[in-house]
Formats: C-alpha cells, structure tokens, sequence
C-alpha cells in the first residue's frame, strides 16, 4: 500500500467469495417461473420502463425444466471455464419472493440440495417481501450464504415514479430494516442514468445507499431494450443513453462515496446482444471495465475515499 491507496481499488464479489470458501466460487442464474405485481395488475401491467416481458429471465421453468436441472447444464461449462468449484444460485428473473411461502420454500430447498451449491442470490422488490418471508430465508442462514438483493435503482420518488417503479424510497428503506440483523446479507441494485437524474441526483443515493449499513450492491447502466417502454421515449428523442466514459467516471464517484466494507457485486450490466437498442457501447463489457480502472488509477481514488 502506497500513499493511503490500497492495492485493491474496490472490494469485488469474486475476491469476497474467495476468501469466504477458498476456492472459486461462480454464481448460477436461474428462471423460477415467477411474476411481478408490477405486470400481474396488482400494481401496474406495463412494468418499469426499461424491462421487457422476459423480466432478464429465460422462461426456462414454464418451459418445463426444473431448478436442479437448470443449476446442472451451467455447472460443467463452468468448471471448465472458470475451474469453479463451489456456485451460489441466483434466481434473477422477476421477483422471487413474489409467491406463496410454501412455493418459495419448494424452489430454495431444491437449488440448495444439488451438490456443491453454497448458497443463493434472491432477487425481489422491496414491496414483495414480509414478517413470513423473510424468516424462511433466515431459516438458510445457519447452513448456506445467503443474499437478498432488493431492487432500488434510485432515492427520489420522482425518478421510481417516472419509471413506473409501483414503490417509494420509504418502501425500500422499510425492507431493509426488517431484513437487517437476522443473518441474510443485503445487496441493493442502483441504475445510473435514469431519465431525468443529474449527477448530483444520482451521487444522493450513493450517499443514502452508503448510510443504511447494506451489505452490497450492484449498478447497473441504463440501457434500452427492445419492446420496452423506454424504447419508445428513446425514439422519439425523449432519452439520451449515457456515454462510456459519462458512466465510467459516475461509477468512479459512487465508489469513492461507499463504505469500503461494503462488496461491489457488479458495476456493469450485461444485454443480450440480439435485445439492445442502445448505447451499443454496453456491449464492450471488458472495455467499459478498464476503463472503470483506469479512471479510478489516474485519479488515485478508490472505493471508500470519501470516508478518508
């Protein structure tokens, strides 16, 4: 370590994983077949703006195949790639806490029974979780690493509001609360470049985020896909896509603003090539990477700076 700087410029999932188990350890995604109340009609039917009908799943569930079998067509593949040896199963698609308990009991205890698999990634929104829930996913905690990450993607009501998010900040904050202290590790999702929110908008919440005691975090570029609303603003020249270097800099200042304990799951995210409208650029995954590294060297900085 040098001049305060430390060799590690953030504190990355991979190296978190590493050093809990001792091995690598890769995240398996998988489709649980669930829903949304913000497509089903208990909040709204059209969704956030910028999510397609897929809702970043594959329909692979209500399409017949099962959670076991799902987890075991992606192990091998990345054993060979990654010499992986031990996976924590992510269910993505939709909201995955948005079912009967018994039904979410059902889906959990079969991805923690195939071998080898660690623990589990809940994906869900903070308006899909209660008092019941939240102690079945505490029940795992004891055997398995065990994250919940609650979509936020902004603090201002505006922002959810003009997305069609269907919650407030209040509504997250709440969740986190109620998920706090019982053993289940928390990751918040943040979206950079949601219409209308300046950089100052947008370094609000990393300073909200960096204050609640949360344990991760995810950002996320805000991209265009096809058949979604924001598809149709973007068109009409109602919104403008972030530049590369725009987003590389806004991830560095977020950095700098979190708690360097905190662990950074991931600071792009990925399309499917055959969905994406815009930025192309969101494509360049390892330049945008670099780029995110590079700034953060030549400026000397590094997550949790501002704590300095």
């Amino acid at each position: 370590m040098k001049s305060g700087i430390p060799k590690q410029r953030y504190n990355d999932f991979n190296t978190y994983l590493r050093g809990l188990f001792g091995c690598r350890v890769q995240k398996i995604t998988v489709d649980a077949g669930l829903d949304c109340p913000n497509r089903d009609g208990h909040i709204s039917s059209g969704g956030c703006i910028y999510c397609n009908l897929q809702g970043s799943g594959t329909g692979a569930y209500r399409k017949g195949i099962s959670i076991t079998d799902q987890i075991e067509r992606v192990k091998k593949p990345l054993i060979r790639r990654y010499k992986a040896k031990k996976f924590l199963v992510y269910f993505q698609a939709y909201s995955n806490t948005y079912a009967p308990v018994k039904h979410l009991k059902a889906l959990y205890d079969e991805a923690l029974g195939v071998k080898n698999i660690v623990g589990l990634s809940i994906g869900t929104r903070p308006d899909c979780i209660d008092e019941e829930k939240i102690s079945l996913i505490e029940s795992y905690t004891e055997d398995f690493l065990i994250w919940v990450e609650y979509g936020l993607q902004s603090i201002h009501n505006k922002t959810l509001k003009k997305i069609n998010r269907g919650h407030d900040y209040n509504c997250f904050e709440k969740a986190v609360k109620a998920t706090q202290n019982r053993g289940i590790n928390i990751c918040t999702h943040v979206i950079l470049g949601l219409p209308g929110e300046t950089r100052k908008d947008m370094l609000e919440t990393a300073k909200r985020v960096a204050s609640l005691g949360i344990d991760g975090i995810k950002l996320h570029l805000l991209y265009v896909i096809k058949g979604t609303a924001l598809e149709a603003l973007y068109n009409h020249g109602k919104f403008h896509c972030l530049e590369m270097k725009e987003y590389t800099d806004l991830v560095c200042d977020f950095l700098e603003i979190l708690p360097k304990e905190m662990i950074v799951q991931r600071l792009k995210s990925d399309p499917h090539q055959e969905e994406l409208v815009a930025p192309m650029w969101a494509m360049d995954r390892n330049g945008t990477m670099n780029l995110i590294r590079g700034t953060l060297e030549e400026r000397k900085s590094f997550q949790g700076k501002c704590f300095l």
